[in-house]
């Protein structure tokens, strides 16, 4: 299968599913030619749990993707979740006597804000600059060429488990994938449905996956607060399980199709088919009942989600409101019912920002995804790569024989 080096590739490892999305760079922008979607088995919110269960589907997942694209899949861009990650603000400040600042002083307050102390088993995954301040003068953008004596910068600080981001690295090598970057899951989906003006205004991004709800605040522009909750889409799966005596797998099923968050939107006459366990025959139930069930959990994780933005004080910052994203999202009545506790705009976010096969992942089950290619956009011509041209190819063609060597005889 032909390898092509103007490919950027996101893979979201997620609780629930795993996908792989390829994109290919044009002059135009991005263009989606293939996906692989299949069930995850391997992690538990957010974290890998059965190293080989997660390779088998991470190996599916890009050979659907290599399939439909028709090429060969190497350097992977990767989300990153999972209750392990913290996220915090920190301020560096650097001199730079009386003259114009240059690339090295941002490089210098970035690194000087990162000085920090953290426990031995995290590390740092991003750092988001927010702002800088030159003297006296705040709310600075960019900096660069700026007069003075004084540079300060406030950035946002991402760090994980070490052990939790090294199990995802070699479930990928395994998989005979390099890792091109890894990336915070809420600030990928980010990319993908959230617009200037919102990230201007202020906005709280809620990605709601299978085990973990991720939350990103944004305001003027950057990121000031990510965090993420144990709950997510399988509890609400659980519950229906419990509650209507049927297997998980099919309350997976009727969740997806008959599910609504808020049971007043649903006919008291509507009625479906639930099947049993033990081999006994399916019933008839209200559907009603099944949103009785929803309902109170989607409350819960609405009001887990309010109670963390009023803790950080960041209520009055959001002004565009609640984007609510991820494949719960999808859940009929989540609008409302996001309005009614937040007491404040909602809206469900789609991806946007690419072309070829958008219909086909314009869902916010694939805003991480989608998110992830778009950020591997702008790492790959920040680095300066040119779409269509060699990418260092004798050099990537030897990192991966080092990896074999270290897997195999080290």
């Amino acid at each position: 299968m032909a390898r092509k080096e103007n490919l950027v590739v996101g893979l979201d490892i997620g609780t629930s599913k795993v996908c792989a999305i390829v994109a290919e760079l044009n002059p135009d922008g991005l263009e989606v030619v293939g996906l692989g979607t299949v069930p995850s088995n391997g992690l538990r919110k957010g974290v890998v749990v059965n190293i080989d269960a997660t390779v088998e589907s991470v190996r599916r997942a890009v050979e659907e993707a290599e399939l439909m694209a028709g090429c060969e899949i190497t350097d992977v861009f990767v989300g990153i979740a999972g209750g392990h990650i913290k996220g915090f603000n920190s301020q560096g400040i650097v001199a730079i006597k009386n003259r114009e600042v240059a690339e090295q002083d941002i490089r210098r307050v970035v690194d000087q804000a990162r000085a920090i102390s953290i426990p031995v088993d995290r590390e740092v995954i991003h750092i988001l600059p927010q702002e800088f301040a030159v003297d006296d003068q705040d709310g600075v953008r960019d900096p660069l060429g700026m007069n003075g004596v004084r540079l300060e910068a406030n950035v946002h600080i991402v760090t994980g488990a070490i052990s939790a981001t090294q199990n995802i690295v070699r479930c990928c090598n395994k998989c005979g994938l390099k890792l091109a970057d890894y990336v915070l899951e809420q600030i990928a989906s980010s990319e993908a449905v959230l617009g200037p003006d919102e990230k201007e205004i202020g906005v709280a991004l809620v990605d709601i996956g299978g085990g973990t709800t991720d939350i990103a605040i944004w305001y003027k522009g950057s990121i000031r607060h990510t965090t993420v909750l144990a709950i997510g889409g399988e509890h609400l799966t659980n519950d229906i399980a419990a509650g209507l005596r049927t297997p998980a797998v099919e309350a997976e099923k009727i969740k997806r199709k008959y599910g609504c968050a808020m049971a007043k939107l649903v006919g008291k006459d509507e009625v479906i088919q639930v099947p049993s366990v033990g081999g006994r025959k399916p019933r008839e139930l209200p559907r009603q009942l099944l949103c009785e069930i929803i309902e109170p959990r989607m409350e819960e994780i609405f009001q887990l989600v309010n109670r963390e933005i009023s803790k950080v004080g960041m209520e009055d910052m959001i002004s565009a409101g609640v984007v609510l994203t991820g494949g719960t999202a999808l859940l009929q009545g989540v609008e409302q019912l996001g309005e009614q506790v937040f007491e404040m705009p909602v809206r469900v976010g789609k991806p946007q920002g690419i072309a070829g096969l958008s219909d086909i992942v314009n869902s916010p089950m694939y805003a991480t995804g989608v998110g992830l290619v778009l950020w591997g956009r702008k790492e790959y011509y920040r680095k300066g790569f040119k779409a269509g041209k060699d990418n260092k190819l004798f050099g990537r063609i030897w990192d991966r024989l080092r990896e074999v060597m270290v897997e195999y005889f080290i």
